[in-house]
């Protein structure tokens, strides 16, 4: 099968979850499965492991891999999944989570994604729900719009309210071409787009991506067996600062911690993986064993 998506920070990921023969894996964020066939080959243990993506294109493809095998695959978001499995009582060995927008997600037009290709304004990683893209940029008030740009987007209060009126004054917007073209007047200088900012505020308010992050994290604990290790893969700041807060936490509670961390600093890819795949510049990975 071709690859569609190149997973960052594999040998890095692998070193810190140390995948062993018979262990269970909870992938909260399977995508093409990337991480999980390496791990997958190691435990070889499918049928006590769970693969999870909100992404229905995803899970068509998992179904292909896997087919056969008896592992449990879950169109889900991830905090939905993870309330499943306490529920059923279930605890892992290993579990990954790898935030942000797959490959395929951003090269095809059609999902909405990306402003550097003309495409519906989408932005969905699941298509069966409601909101998207056009909904935010064609309906939602210019307060709105400037809250987004302010948190999202980690734009300064007075440039998000540019951008905020420029978006609803030039409504209706039809396509991401379009609405990234007519922010590209607003440049500041420097190697980023001035739509990049505001694609991606808009694409964390789509998919609730930060407030699901913020459901989970605390839930983490539930779901590993004593030992078992838990990596996430953050792509922006805001990601990270909500794991890196959390694990802070964990360490702050001493001995009373559920969770001792592995990474004293985040991991970041080396300059070989970077020549292969540029959009690993931005990975941190972070982890935690149980205690």
């Amino acid at each position: 099968m071709e690859e569609l998506h190149k997973p960052v920070l594999l040998s890095e990921v692998l070193a810190v979850l140390d995948p062993k023969p018979g262990e269970s894996y909870l992938d909260l964020t399977a995508g093409y499965a990337g991480h999980a066939s390496e791990i997958l080959d190691v435990t070889r243990n499918y049928k006590d492991s769970v693969l999870v993506d909100r992404d229905e294109n995803a899970i068509k493809v998992l179904k292909e891999k896997f087919q056969g095998m008896e592992l449990n695959l879950l169109h889900e978001d991830f905090y939905s999944a993870v309330l499943q499995e306490i529920e059923c009582g279930n605890a892992f060995d290993m579990i990954l989570m790898d935030f942000g927008a797959s490959s395929p997600q951003l090269d095809r037009p059609e999902r909405g994604f990306s402003f550097a290709k003309d495409g519906p304004l989408d932005m969905r990683m699941d298509q069966s729900q409601e909101l998207d893209a056009d909904r935010i940029v064609n309906h939602w008030n210019e307060r709105h719009l400037e809250e987004i740009l302010e948190k999202y987007g980690e734009e300064k209060p007075g440039f998000a309210r540019m951008i905020a009126r420029a978006i609803v004054h030039g409504r209706p917007w039809k396509s991401t071409k379009q609405l990234g073209e007519a922010l590209a007047k607003y440049g500041r200088g420097g190697k980023t787009h001035p739509a990049t900012r505001t694609f991606q505020a808009i694409r964390i308010a789509v998919n609730d991506e930060l407030g699901e992050i913020e459901r989970t994290l605390p839930l983490l604990p539930k779901l590993l067996k004593p030992g078992g290790r838990v990596a996430m893969i953050t792509f922006h700041s805001l990601e990270d600062r909500l794991v890196k807060d959390y694990l802070k936490e964990q360490s702050s509670y001493g001995e009373e911690s559920e969770l001792t961390v592995l990474t004293k600093k985040p991991i970041v890819a080396e300059n070989e993986e970077l020549f292969i795949n540029p959009r690993a510049r931005s990975a941190k990975l972070r982890a935690a064993i149980k205690k």
